[in-house]
C-alpha cells in the first residue's frame, strides 16, 4: 500500500509470517499456565471447542446427555450455516445499521446479524458485555458526535472517516493503558507460569513423572528455539535496503529492531492472550494492538534517525518500522488463537506439548500457502491505496491504517492528541473498575471498555445481546432440578450457532474466490435491499428465540 513492493514477494512474507508465528507459539507456552490455567478468563471458542469433543466422549452413562448434546450443537449450527446462507445469496442483509445526526455531529447506531456473534456473546459472560456495551455508548454517543462536528459531507461517510481516523485512534489509546494495567495485574500469575515451567523442569531431571496435563514443551526448548528464531530475522532485518537513510547505521538499526521484536512481542502475545480468553478470539481487536505497535516501531526509527526524518528519507523508513511490526503482528495474532485451543486442551485433558508442536506444524503450513493467496488478490483485485489500484481494489482497511500511522509518525502528522484522550479515558476506567471493586459491585473490565470504543459497534450489538441471553439462561438453569445440565445445554447451542456461522463463512470465502465477486451469489438485484434488512432482522429473530426455546425444552424438561 506504501508503494515499497509491487507484489507480494514468496520468500520475504512466507519467512516474516512463519517466524512471527512460531515465536507466537513459543511465548504462548508460558502463558498458558498463567492465562489459561490458574486464570478464570471465559475464553468462548476454547470453551466451545472443548463442549464438541465432549459430546462424543461421555460413556453408556452419558448417553442421554451424548445424545441431547450432539442434538442442540447440530440446531444450532443448522441455524447459523442456515441464516449464513440467507445473507450469502443477499435474500437477507447481514448487517443493520444507520447513520444520524446527534450533538450537532454524525453517529451511527446498529449490529451485525450473526448467530454466531450471539453464541460468542453467550459465551463470555455479561460483565465484559456490559462492560463492551459501555464502551461502545462513549464512542458512538460522545466521541463521534464531538469529533464530527461541523465535518461537512454525506452522513454515513463522515460517520465512517471519523470513527476509522480518529475514534479508533482514542480507542487504540484506552487499550494501550488497559493493557498496561492488565499486565500489572496479571504479572503474579506469569510469574507464577514461569515458576511452574521451572518445576516441571526440575522433576523431569529427577526422573519424576509429571501428569500429561502438565507436559508443556520444556522450557530449555522454547528458550533455545526462541533465541535461534532470532538468528533468521536479524538476517532479513540486514538485508532490508534502508538506503543510508539513518545516520546510526544498519548495525544499530537492526540491533533495536531485534530488541523491539523481543520486548515489544513478549508484551503483546500477553495482552492479545488476555483479551482473546476475555472476549474471544473472533472479536478480539488485534488491530488495536497492532495500531500501537505500528507506533512504538515507528517511534524506535524516528529516534534512530535522530528525531527529525527528511520527507525524501521517509519511504525506506516507513517500510522499515512496517516490516518491524509485521514480526510483532505475528506473534500477537498466533498467540491469540493458540490459547484458545490450549484452553479446549486443559477442558479435555489433552498434553500441552503435542499441542504445541502441533500448532509449530500448522503455523509453517499456513505460513507457506499465504504468499500465493496474498499475491492473487492482489494480481486480481488490488489493495485500496496502492499504487494503480483499480475501481474493484479490496478495502484492506487495516492495512492502510497501519500504512498511515507509521506515514504520520514518521512525517510528524499523528493525532497524539486523541491517543492521549484514550489514555486518559483508560485510566478513568481503570478507576471506576477498582471503585466497584471495593464496594463489591459488578466489575467492568478495563480492557473491555476500551474494545468496546475500538470496535465497530455492530460486532458488540450482538455481543452483548448474547452476553445477555446468557445471563438469563444460567439463571433459568440455576433453578432447575440439574443446573449444570441446563447451563452445558445452554453452551453447546451457542457453540452449535458459532460453529455453523464460522463453516458457512469458509464456504462463502471460498465461492466469492472463485467467482471474484460476492454479487454473483445473489439472487435478487440491488433494490432488494430495504427488503433485505426486515427479513434478515425478522428471520434472525426467530432463529434466536426458537433456537433458544427448543433447547430450553431438552433441558429443563427432566431436569
Amino acid at each position: 500500500i506504501i508503494g515499497w513492493w509491487q507484489h507480494v514477494p514468496y520468500w520475504p512474507a512466507m519467512l516474516t509470517s512463519a517466524l512471527g508465528g512460531v515465536l507466537g507459539v513459543m511465548l504462548s507456552v508460558p502463558l498458558r499456565r498463567a492465562l489459561v490455567v490458574d486464570s478464570d478468563l471465559p475464553y468462548p471458542e476454547g470453551h466451545a471447542g472443548a463442549e464438541i469433543l465432549r459430546v462424543g466422549m461421555a460413556g453408556d452413562e452419558g448417553a442421554r446427555e451424548n445424545r441431547e448434546g450432539l442434538a442442540t450443537i447440530v440446531l444450532g449450527a443448522a441455524a447459523g450455516a442456515g441464516f449464513g446462507v440467507l445473507t450469502a445469496v443477499q435474500l437477507a442483509a447481514g448487517e443493520i445499521a444507520k447513520s444520524f445526526r446527534f450533538l450537532g455531529g454524525a453517529t451511527s447506531f446498529g449490529g451485525t446479524l450473526s448467530l454466531g456473534v450471539l453464541g460468542i456473546g453467550h459465551l463470555i459472560g455479561l460483565a465484559s458485555g456490559l462492560a463492551m456495551l459501555l464502551g461502545a455508548v462513549i464512542a458512538r454517543f460522545a466521541l463521534l458526535p464531538w469529533l464530527s462536528h461541523g465535518v461537512a459531507g454525506p452522513i454515513d461517510e463522515v460517520a465512517a472517516a471519523v470513527f476509522s481516523h480518529q475514534v479508533r485512534f482514542v480507542g487504540a489509546g484506552a487499550i494501550g493503558v488497559a493493557a498496561l494495567w492488565s499486565l500489572v495485574r496479571i504479572s503474579g500469575s506469569i510469574a507464577k507460569g514461569l515458576r511452574g515451567i521451572s518445576a516441571a523442569a526440575r522433576v523431569r531431571k529427577a526422573g519424576g513423572v509429571l501428569d500429561i496435563t502438565e507436559r508443556d514443551m520444556p522450557g530449555s526448548v522454547v528458550a533455545i528455539v526462541s533465541l535461534a528464531l532470532m538468528v533468521p530475522i536479524a538476517v532479513m532485518l540486514w538485508q532490508f535496503d534502508l538506503g543510508g537513510a539513518l545516520p546510526t547505521g544498519k548495525l544499530v538499526a537492526v540491533a533495536g529492531a531485534i530488541v523491539f521484536i523481543i520486548v515489544i512481542g513478549s508484551l503483546t502475545a500477553i495482552v492479545a492472550g488476555y483479551m482473546a480468553g476475555l472476549i474471544g478470539s473472533s472479536n478480539s481487536p488485534i488491530s488495536g494492538i497492532g495500531i500501537l505497535s505500528v507506533v512504538c516501531a515507528a517511534l524506535l526509527v524516528a529516534a534512530l534517525g535522530g528525531g527529525s526524518v527528511a520527507p525524501e528519507a521517509r519511504a525506506p523508513l516507513i517500510a522499515f518500522a512496517l516490516f518491524v511490526s509485521s514480526f510483532v503482528f505475528g506473534i500477537a495474532i498466533v498467540a491469540n488463537d493458540n490459547l484458545q485451543d490450549l484452553k479446549t486442551g486443559q477442558l479435555v485433558g489433552s498434553t500441552p506439548w503435542k499441542q504445541q508442536v502441533a500448532l509449530i506444524i500448522g503455523v509453517v503450513l499456513g505460513s507457506l500457502v499465504l504468499p500465493p493467496v496474498l499475491e492473487l488478490l492482489n494480481v486480481r483485485f488490488g489493495f485500496a491505496g496502492a499504487p494503480g489500484a483499480g475501481p474493484n481494489a479490496l478495502a484492506a482497511p487495516q492495512s492502510s491504517l497501519f500504512a498511515g500511522i507509521a506515514q504520520g509518525v514518521l512525517g510528524g502528522t499523528l493525532r497524539w492528541d486523541l491517543v492521549g484522550i484514550g489514555a486518559a479515558i483508560g485510566v478513568a476506567i481503570i478507576v471506576l473498575d477498582e471503585v466497584s471493586g471495593v464496594f463489591k459491585k459488578m466489575r467492568l473490565p478495563p480492557m473491555a471498555v476500551a474494545m468496546g470504543i475500538y470496535l465497530p459497534v455492530t460486532i458488540i450489538v450482538p455481543t452483548v445481546l448474547g452476553t445477555m441471553i446468557g445471563h438469563v439462561w444460567d439463571k433459568m438453569a440455576e433453578r432447575s432440578p440439574n443446573p449444570e445440565y441446563g447451563k452445558r445445554l445452554g453452551v453447546l447451542l451457542a457453540t452449535g450457532l458459532v460453529v455453523g456461522d464460522s463453516l458457512l463463512g469458509l464456504v462463502y470465502a471460498g465461492a466469492v474466490g472463485a467467482l471474484g465477486d460476492p454479487a454473483k451469489l445473489a439472487v435478487v438485484g440491488p433494490g432488494f435491499a430495504r427488503a433485505a434488512e426486515w427479513i434478515g432482522l425478522a428471520v434472525f429473530v426467530a432463529l434466536a428465540i426458537s433456537t433458544y426455546l427448543r433447547t430450553k425444552r431438552r433441558a429443563f424438561a427432566e431436569g
